[in-house]
């Protein structure tokens, strides 16, 4: 079992800038693919980024490819989310979860929230324009 708890999330102008953290119990987390989904009010949960256990495979979606960055620390149990040049549309809930042990964490895999086990509440990111 593992527990997720996101903090960081907050009102920020449209331009600036927030770092999410998510914070993992356990000895296993350096095991486990960890990603970052996100859920604005009246749609559905999508994709933001991910990365594998060792930190050497990231993916990303388009729409925060170059203005986001998702990194971990092992040590801490903690993985990151930077976000920079922040838009009104990156306005919603911000999730952590974390994926079981596999051979192969792969693009297609990373992008798919079922293939997620564990999750976390949520912290919310608002951008005004």
């Amino acid at each position: 079992q593992m527990q997720l708890v996101e903090s960081g999330g907050g009102l920020v102008q449209a331009g600036g800038s927030l770092r999410l953290s998510c914070a993992a119990s356990g000895r296993t987390f350096s095991n486990y693919a960890m990603g970052w989904f996100r859920q604005a009010l009246g749609k559905e949960r999508e994709f933001v980024t991910a990365i594998d256990w060792s930190g050497i495979y990231t993916y990303y979606a388009d729409a925060v490819k170059g203005r986001f960055t998702i990194s971990r620390d092992n040590a801490k149990n903690t993985v990151y989310l930077q976000m920079n040049s922040l838009k009104p549309e990156d306005t919603a809930v911000y999730y952590c979860a974390a994926d079981l042990p596999r051979s192969y964490f792969s693009n297609t895999h990373a992008r798919n929230p079922f293939e997620y086990d564990y999750w976390g509440p949520g912290t919310q990111v608002t951008v005004s324009s």
